[in-house]
């Protein structure tokens, strides 16, 4: 029998100096499968995939890119692409 996978997002409105602090809580979660990073005007500016058991060393290089962003927007949101068992 084959198991199907659904997949529902959520969406968080921050301020840039809070979109660190922010990604770093839905990833200690452990439920989020992607995460997509949109500007004000809602156009992507980065997404990457949140892989179980990706800590430390391995998502260093996302948190240098998503603090590099939040020095420069303002407003931004927050896509949570998570995946859920149906």
């Amino acid at each position: 029998m084959t198991e199907k996978k659904k997949t529902n997002e959520e969406f968080f409105k921050v301020k840039g100096e809070e979109l660190l602090e922010k990604v770093k809580e839905i990833i200690r979660e452990g439920n989020a499968r992607r995460i997509i990073i949109k500007n004000e005007k809602d156009i992507p500016i980065i997404e990457f995939p949140v892989t179980v058991g990706a800590v430390g060393i391995l998502l260093a290089p996302v948190f240098a890119a998503v603090g590099a962003i939040a020095a420069l927007v303002t407003d931004c949101t927050i896509v949570v692409e998570k995946r859920e068992e149906s």
